[in-house]
């Protein structure tokens, strides 16, 4: 009667591993599903806002070409100082990299 009963058990603790190993398993899968449509979304969204932003910027350095430059020569600066350790040795008056920091009194770019 004893081993019928520890047989009994030992058969309802197999039956239980496998399915916790089957439920275990499904949420995997359902994670891995979520996870990958949730990249593919973001993915989809990060396109379209580059996109859109694109446009901004083409539209707004189509109307006035001396901001485009002006802006293009800020991120060059901004590039090439990425990091607080970075230093850059030039001679202001000579360079043409400071190009668009030289302008009119008040900090404005000089227009041309």
């Amino acid at each position: 009667m004893e081993a019928e009963r520890k047989r009994v058990a030992n058969e309802l603790r197999s039956t239980g591993g496998a399915e916790g190993e089957k439920i275990r398993a499904d949420a995997d899968r359902q994670r891995e599903v979520t996870i990958a449509n949730a990249y593919r979304d973001a993915q989809k969204i990060k396109g379209e806002g580059d996109a859109q932003a694109a446009r901004l910027y083409a539209d707004s350095f189509g109307r006035d070409p001396q901001f485009a430059q002006f802006y293009r020569s800020l991120e060059a600066y901004k590039s090439s100082f990425n990091s607080k350790g970075d230093v850059m040795v030039l001679d202001p008056g000579s360079s043409e990299f400071f190009k668009g920091m030289r302008g009119t009194p008040g900090g404005a770019p000089a227009r041309k």
